[in-house]
């Protein structure tokens, strides 16, 4: 049910497209497509890697800078072309505190070191375990992601924003205690972001040559521009003009003392980042019906942090609001992220004076939309059709990730579906008994492992069983450590009551454990074809029989 809700999901946010049936042919209209999309995303870009430039307290160019590099690596090496990367809010608050303490260049120390664990997170493989994310987690964490990006979008109705102590924690309500627009500007203000959603919204209706969204844009923009409209703009959050990110070493002591204070910081920061790369790279890659990647991805990220860290940049990962514009805009291959990262470098070169009288209302009615299209709207409607404790971690982890932090939403979404996985296999121990001659066989059905092993234990009763006891592992499997302990146990009970207990159908991987604990002797004799341990004595320690 809930990977079907989240096909459903994709389908919705995704525009049409055709099956992937091979390598996509790069034709003039399709290159055309990619640029477009590219610019869009840009576009966008923009405010938001400003604004994440001001939250973790260093220049705006910074943010920009590592927009820059870190969308314009990872479009190349990524492991999901379509995939866009740049500065985020997730990363931002977490650096604040840092900038704070020590300044700017333990920033881009700590973004070289994070890039470095990312790099070897991608050599050993880590990302792999991504797929352990269940597909309520995936939910939650799209519905999260959405409330966050809208409520990021707030700060742009407000004349005041409010006061933010450096080092302080602040959650996305906090961007509620500033001194909203008068009646006029807010109305008008209003009246922009909705034309812009409108015209993102009908524009496919009418033409797909080019992006909904830069249509958008376009208009807006235009006509602000042609009646003078006294809006904020892009220009009025800060000067985007600048050169070519220039290399240099972070200024820091090349000491002990300076790895103790940048390590947590980048133990947290490549964690943080590669939790929303990966779960954005499976979410693209439902859209595009790709799979794998996540190791390319982890390398990508971390040679992108490396580098951005030498170049004065604040570090970023995967952008799910601008990957999902890309996508919706029919960006499907490397050359769209490539082209927005080029588009970003020729704002900041070339044309700030033109991109800094974008309108923010036109960038928040796209945001707007993308927050539509990202939440899992599906979700809601089939809570009371699903397990309860599936509707309860979507839930938990929505709340979460807007409370406090993906990573730290994810964590617990995912402890607390192993937890009930764990609490659900426990309860399925059950054993069905059977008299053969002078034996009873106790046949084991479902997995033996640390949840089950007090109701495994509660099956038996050693004082009315007979001289001769059978356990049947046919339907069942021994699963750890703790599985072990109490077969071992059991064997203890029935040896000192003078009885036999023998262990019947035990599969390979059973015989692995149990002789890697050595608690129990076990013969290698088993049946060549079936591999199957019929009858194993306790008492004996040999199996007997064959089948």
């Amino acid at each position: 049910m809930i990977q079907s809700t989240l096909s459903a999901f994709v389908d919705k946010i995704s525009i049409p497209a055709r099956r992937r049936e091979g390598p996509m042919t790069f034709t003039p209209s399709r290159i055309k497509v990619e640029v477009l999309a590219g610019l869009t995303v840009a576009l966008a870009l923009v405010p938001e890697a400003v604004a994440f430039a001001f939250v973790a307290g260093v220049e705006p160019l910074s943010g920009l800078y590592a927009a820059f590099i870190v969308g314009l690596i990872t479009a190349i090496f990524g492991g999901r072309p379509g995939m866009i990367s740049g500065a985020t809010g997730a990363l931002a608050v977490v650096m604040v505190a840092l900038v704070a303490d020590h300044g700017a260049q333990y920033l881009f120390a700590t973004v070289v070191l994070m890039g470095i664990l990312q790099i070897l997170a991608g050599l050993f493989k880590l990302g792999k375990f991504i797929r352990l994310v269940p597909h309520p987690v995936m939910l939650g964490f799209v519905n999260g992601l959405a409330i966050v990006i809208g409520m990021a979008q707030l700060s742009q109705f407000q004349s005041a924003p409010p006061v933010r102590i450096p080092g302080e924690h602040y959650g996305p309500f906090h961007i509620l205690e500033g001194t909203w627009l008068t009646t006029g500007p807010m109305t008008l203000m209003l009246g922009l972001v909705a034309l812009t959603m409108f015209l993102i919204w009908v524009t496919p209706k009418i033409t797909k040559a080019i992006p909904a969204p830069l249509v958008g844009i376009g208009l807006v923009a235009a006509i602000v521009i042609g009646f003078n409209l006294n809006v904020p703009t892009v220009g009025d959050m800060a000067s985007i003009k600048g050169g070519l990110p220039p290399f240099k070493i972070p200024m820091v002591p090349l000491n002990l003392e300076t790895f103790k204070i940048i390590f947590p910081y980048a133990i947290i920061l490549a964690a943080i980042g590669l939790i929303e790369s990966l779960l954005t790279l499976n979410l693209v890659g439902e859209i595009k019906e790709e799979r794998g990647g996540a190791s390319q991805e982890c390398m990508a990220q971390g040679i992108a942090n490396s580098v951005t860290g030498f170049f004065g940049g604040m570090g970023g990962c995967a952008m799910i609001g601008q990957s999902m514009i890309n996508v919706k805009s029919g960006g499907r291959t490397r050359l769209s992220g490539i082209s927005a990262a080029l588009f970003l470098l020729a704002f900041i070169l070339f044309a700030s004076p033109v991109i800094e009288q974008i309108p923010l209302a036109a960038l928040v009615g796209v945001m707007f939309m993308v927050v539509i299209g990202t939440f899992a709207w599906q979700s809601l409607t089939i809570m009371t059709r699903i397990p309860k404790i599936d509707a309860f971690v979507i839930i938990l982890v929505t709340a979460v990730t807007v409370w406090e932090d993906l990573a730290v939403a994810v964590v617990v979404g995912v402890i607390v579906s192993a937890l009930a996985y764990a609490w659900n296999n426990a309860r399925r121990i059950d054993a069905h008994t059977d008299i053969e001659g002078e034996t009873k066989v106790y046949r084991i059905q479902g997995p033996l492992f640390f949840g089950s092993i007090e109701g495994f234990s509660e099956l038996f009763d050693v004082k009315q069983d007979p001289d001769t006891v059978i356990v049947d592992f046919n339907n069942s499997r021994v699963v750890d450590q703790s599985a072990l302990q109490a077969i071992e146990t059991l064997a203890a009970k029935y040896t000192s009551a003078g009885k036999s207990l023998r262990l019947r159908h035990l599969t390979r991987d059973c015989h692995k454990l149990l002789n890697r604990a050595g608690q129990l002797m076990i013969d290698s004799d088993d049946d060549p074809d079936y591999a199957l341990a019929v009858d194993y004595s306790v008492k004996t320690g040999r199996f007997s029989g064959g089948h």
